[in-house]
């Protein structure tokens, strides 16, 4: 038992895991011990993620169906967030760490980790065709990407080089997603209270507004909490 517990203690400890900054809590809000964790389970947490990104693909089979194939790239938003992250803790966890990941990863993972909930809500009563135990997967599955995406910073500078390119690609998501669609119609994540007809989704208003508004909102957030972070990490090294 003693042995049992002193093992579980090592899940939460830093040996051997990247110094953590002394971040503010807006930039670093989870609990020391739960980085930890995350860190030194990140076998299993690749694993989660790809799985989480199998499932998301099969989940946007309908929606791939709807859409022109030349846009499927910019189709499956939340697969491709698990994926990125995927990678950015699997090349970390090889000693290969690649800034460009970590950037994608948690924009990825901020913006629709948070988006999905947010339509949740907002959208509630036109989501309630839903199983309550999907949709209750879908909440909090997506809030645990949020958290997945306040550990990268133990590994990461968040180079502003890295950062432009998230915001070029999370930006041109949101352009095609809501503004400007290159083919067809918006390419954003179906939302029940918009329907479909004759194989093409009526965006109508307001739901189209209020689910590009949390989009745009939250990649805002995510440039500016990455920047905010790279900052604050400069600043602690002088």
């Amino acid at each position: 038992m003693a042995t049992a517990r002193r093992r579980l203690a090592r899940l939460f400890d830093g040996d051997g895991l990247p110094a953590p900054t002394d971040l503010p809590r807006w930039l670093a809000p989870l609990p020391r011990a739960v980085e930890n964790l995350g860190l030194n389970l990140v076998p299993l947490v690749v694993v989660t993620n790809l799985v989480g990104t199998a499932f998301g693909f099969w989940y946007y089979g309908f929606q791939f169906s709807l859409e022109p194939a030349v846009m499927w790239p910019f189709v499956p938003d939340s697969p491709v967030a698990t994926l990125f992250i995927a990678c950015a803790f699997g090349a970390w966890y090889l000693g290969r760490t690649n800034e460009y990941l970590n950037a994608l990863a948690f924009f990825g993972c901020l913006k629709l980790g948070a988006w999905t909930p947010y339509v949740l809500l907002v959208f509630a009563e036109d989501f309630s065709y839903l199983h309550p135990a999907m949709y209750n997967f879908l909440f909090w599955s997506h809030l645990a990407m949020v958290v997945e995406a306040f550990v990268i910073h133990r590994f990461s500078g968040f180079p502003v080089r890295a950062v432009l390119v998230a915001v070029v690609w999370y930006g041109f998501n949101d352009l095609v997603d809501y503004f400007v669609p290159l083919v067809g119609t918006p390419h954003h994540t179906l939302i029940p209270a918009e329907p479909i007809v004759d194989q093409t989704v009526q965006h109508v208003s307001p739901a189209h507004e209020l689910a590009a508004a949390g989009a745009v909102v939250l990649t805002l957030a995510a440039t500016f909490l990455a920047l905010s972070t790279r900052v604050k990490k400069l600043e602690a090294t002088r």
